[in-house]
């Protein structure tokens, strides 16, 4: 049973309390505080929950929403967070991050939905978000939305230079996005995939402006380019999900180093098979060089050299869900079993449980 099944929690389930000493001797990140962690949550009743801990186990908020989320993109410097509407949605919801008050729900202009992830320009002022262009089922487009007032405009909207976009980050200096085309067209309100042997999946870079600036394939057309991760020196990294046949050995994580191609992840074929052709969330730490993977389909999470591809970790977490970089390693969340810290400051790499709420998050986490 997965957690998209598996929602027989109470909403009371959303609220814990603080186990004290859980993270007793850690080495937290901003100056001692304990990290915010924010994520999306459901429970039995079908109802959608936008919520912050700290690691502790301790509630800040748990914000019920009208519809169920997918990625959360905190402001680089106010106290906001978008947890951004998981496709087909065409809400997304501005939280302040200190309460969880609700402060604008976000609608997508006229035949356009969300795709799940947004990020938002250093300077704070903008926001970019993948939608679908419902008019022409899976064309790709990047809202472009204004801060002013404390509330997102919508002031334009770019190409996102490929079919069905999905995530999309920054690369290091600030002014080129990465976008992750799925390659998939889906009807306008529906999850449902059409001509499917008409995927066009890929990797495109481009400026600001939304000028292209490069735009690259996988060899596996059917592989599905979906969620990324940034390092500091500018080595983006690709999860992806394979829409063909089940027993076909498509890679399922690619990479692509400064000054070189986007290609295939070198991975140890007991891995590829352990992942059932489905990726979830993928994180880099930057200070330790790891990168981290949730497979959720095959109920593992890795960990791996980003520098020499060294498989560092292989284990078992039912259902993993969102992962991020902590001081530590890694925090994984799962939809069915306790959310874990992954230690790997050492030669060994160790799991802590964490006194958080188990089970019901949802395929995202940030670390604020």
């Amino acid at each position: 049973m997965k957690r998209r099944d598996f929602l027989g929690l109470s909403a009371a389930a959303l609220a814990v309390t603080a186990a004290s000493g859980a993270c007793a001797g850690w080495t937290l990140i901003d100056n001692g505080a304990q990290p915010l962690l924010l994520s999306a949550r459901n429970n039995a009743a079908g109802r959608h929950y936008a919520v912050g801990y700290r690691l502790d186990g301790s509630q800040v908020f748990a914000t019920q929403v009208s519809e169920r989320c997918h990625d959360v993109v905190p402001h680089p410097s106010l106290p906001l967070a978008l947890f951004v509407g998981r496709r087909p949605s065409t809400q997304s919801y501005l939280l302040d991050s200190r309460n969880g008050r609700l402060l604008q729900t976000l609608h997508t202009p006229a035949q356009r939905h969300f795709y799940g992830h947004a990020v938002f320009h250093n300077s704070g002022e903008w926001l970019y978000t993948t939608e679908n262009d419902t008019s022409d089922p899976g064309r790709g487009v990047l809202g472009v939305y204004r801060l002013q007032g404390g509330q997102l405009q919508h002031t334009a909207e770019l190409s996102s230079h490929g079919l069905g976009p999905h995530q999309l980050l920054w690369l290091p200096d600030g002014e080129t996005l990465a976008v992750a085309n799925g390659g998939i067209r889906t009807e306008a309100d529906s999850r449902v995939e059409i001509d499917l042997d008409a995927m066009d999946s890929s990797l495109v870079l481009l400026n600001r402006d939304g000028s292209l600036l490069s735009k690259e394939q996988l060899p596996e057309r059917m592989n599905s380019v979906r969620h990324l991760a940034v390092a500091n020196d500018g080595t983006l990294v690709s999860a992806q999900q394979y829409m063909g046949e089940p027993d076909a050995a498509a890679p399922l994580l690619a990479i692509k180093r400064p000054g070189q191609a986007f290609q295939p992840f070198p991975l140890a074929e007991a891995q590829r098979l352990a992942m059932h052709q489905y990726s979830a969330s993928v994180a880099i730490n930057d200070e330790l060089r790891l990168l981290a993977l949730t497979a959720p389909r095959g109920n593992r999470v890795f960990i791996w050299d980003l520098d020499s591809t060294e498989l560092r970790l292989d284990a078992a977490l039912p259902d993993c869900a969102g992962v991020g970089a902590v001081a530590e390693g890694f925090v994984v969340s799962s939809g069915m079993g306790r959310c874990r810290l992954y230690d790997c400051r050492h030669g060994k790499i160790t799991a802590q449980p964490l006194q958080l709420p188990a089970g019901l998050w949802d395929n995202h986490l940030r670390l604020v």
